[in-house]
């Protein structure tokens, strides 16, 4: 997992703070599998990457937890669409 990325279980959130500003990733655990519900970047730290770092850390936390991953979120959808080699190296499902 991405070292600048944190998993916040208590808010269920993976966060990562660049310039005193906070970007999160929820998400809802449940026994087997991980759904990935927003994604919610500040506007200043838009188009540095910050929204891909959060998704894949996510996806290799899952991958090392053995869950099975849902997008929820557009912006995971779109970024398993444009990236499949990292869908068909986490499960995920519907």
């Amino acid at each position: 997992m991405d070292p600048d990325v944190t998993d916040n279980t208590a808010d269920q959130q993976y966060e990562l703070q660049a310039d005193d500003l906070m970007a999160v990733l929820k998400y809802r655990l449940e026994t087997d599998r991980i759904a990935l519900v927003s994604t919610r970047v500040p506007p200043e730290l838009g188009g540095q990457g910050v929204g891909t770092r959060l998704i894949r850390a996510a996806l290799a936390d899952a991958r090392e937890r053995g869950l099975l991953v849902v997008p929820i979120c557009p912006f995971v959808k779109a970024h398993l669409e444009k990236f499949p080699e990292e869908a068909s190296t986490a499960p995920h499902g519907t």
